[in-house]
């Protein structure tokens, strides 16, 4: 008998790897300034080119049909392994340290992007009763694993020392290495028998698909855009130090909104996902006032947190109504669905930029322009939800 809650692990253990690599190298940006004379302005493109590999290796796999899901997903923790320990001996190698530090990132961001594309359809093809449930509660391991490593981070800094952080990377790396064994174990099936799945091109060519694209564009803006910049808005509107300042803002964000996903994956199997969606859009798009809005910052910054709540749903969510709205959308599907919510998170957290520079670097007001997208996701759902009447209809 196959036993599927090995393959669980082994995704929920895949997307603490993801929060691991996507978070950890940030909090190194002090180290990095200071110990190899990198100036600011230049860690600015660590997360940029992360992104960057992250969706370009979303749009490579949208352009298979079918690939060797254990063979894509064991590479997946290989190189986010390699990446994370490479950080502690390749940068020294080149005259400019820069250059070694964006070689790993460009190799972890190649496994982040294809924990993105693979971990999802593999739930979804385990015979797992509560399938949309069981999707929110692996996409809240992401969560979890934001939360662990700021906090694991920070106790590992106030004990050892930022100098010793190079022990650190390697720590973490042992993470992927340990779940190669999983996936090199666990049973995985086809998401789509035979060979069947869509090609992106199909998908792209489908009226029906642009809909759930936009839906999950917004998703990716609206979860993105506020857990990049809950940081900075916890420093400048509270006057926190940068430590406190994480702790507070994306950690506080990634811990609410972990404890959404959870929540409905354990509770949401009786209710309409589409109508649950459409009133965390609403509450996130509250929130988003809210933090912008509030007069108090304080108020502002419990915003923020129930943007969390409200937004855990809205990634996992928007994988679960797609892929059962199109089911046999195969590899293709997710990859097109994780390029959209990846477009989403880069380009949200650049809008509130440009309108926080053009506000005389007001984030309030780049908060306010970022309503946007939750209101977005409200209409594409709107849309979605009329589709599927017409459908019945007729």
């Amino acid at each position: 008998m196959k036993d599927y809650n090995k393959t669980k692990w082994a995704c929920y253990l895949g997307f603490i790897t993801q929060a691991i690599v996507a978070n950890f190298t940030p909090l190194l940006f002090v180290s990095f300034h200071r110990e190899y004379k990198i100036p600011l302005a230049s860690l600015a493109l660590i997360p940029a080119v992360f992104y960057i590999v992250q969706l370009v290796t979303d749009f490579l796999c949208a352009k298979f049909k079918d690939i060797d899901y254990r063979k894509s997903i064991i590479v997946s923790e290989i190189t986010s392994a390699l990446g994370l320990a490479g950080l502690a001996f390749v940068p020294q190698l080149f005259d400019n340290p820069i250059v070694g530090i964006l070689l790993c990132v460009c190799v972890y961001a190649v496994g982040s992007g294809l924990i993105e594309v693979l971990c999802s359809p593999i739930i979804e093809a385990c015979p797992f009763p509560n399938k949309e449930g069981m999707m929110s509660l692996l996409h809240s391991f992401y969560c979890w694993g934001a939360v662990g490593v700021i906090l694991g981070s920070t106790l590992f800094f106030t004990i050892f020392g930022l100098d010793n952080w190079r022990i650190l990377a390697c720590i973490w790396a042992i993470i992927p290495l340990y779940n190669i064994i999983n996936f090199a174990t666990c049973p995985i099936e086809p998401i789509v028998e035979d060979s069947n799945g869509m090609s992106m091109s199909q998908l792209l060519m489908s009226k029906k698909f642009w809909p759930f694209l936009i839906l999950m564009i917004a998703a990716g803006a609206s979860e993105s855009t506020m857990a990049q910049w809950t940081s900075a808005f916890a420093e400048a509107s509270l006057g926190l130090d940068k430590a406190l300042g994480d702790l507070v803002g994306p950690c506080g964000f990634a811990f609410c909104m972990g404890l959404g996903r959870l929540w409905y994956g354990k509770k949401g199997q009786n209710m309409d996902l589409v109508g649950y969606m459409t009133g965390a859009g609403i509450l996130s798009f509250a929130a988003y006032l809210t933090a912008s809005l509030a007069p108090i910052p304080l108020i502002s910054l419990a915003g923020c947190m129930i943007s969390g709540l409200a937004v855990g749903i809205m990634w996992p969510g928007s994988i679960s109504i797609t892929s059962a709205r199109i089911p046999g959308g195969g590899t293709a599907l997710f990859a097109l669905l994780a390029l959209g919510g990846d477009a989403g998170g880069t380009f949200g957290p650049s809008i509130v930029g440009f309108f926080t520079g053009a506000s005389e670097n007001n984030i309030q007001s780049g908060l306010l322009a970022a309503s946007v997208f939750p209101v977005a996701l409200i209409m594409s759902l709107f849309f979605i939800r009329r589709e599927k009447m017409k459908e019945a209809v007729e």
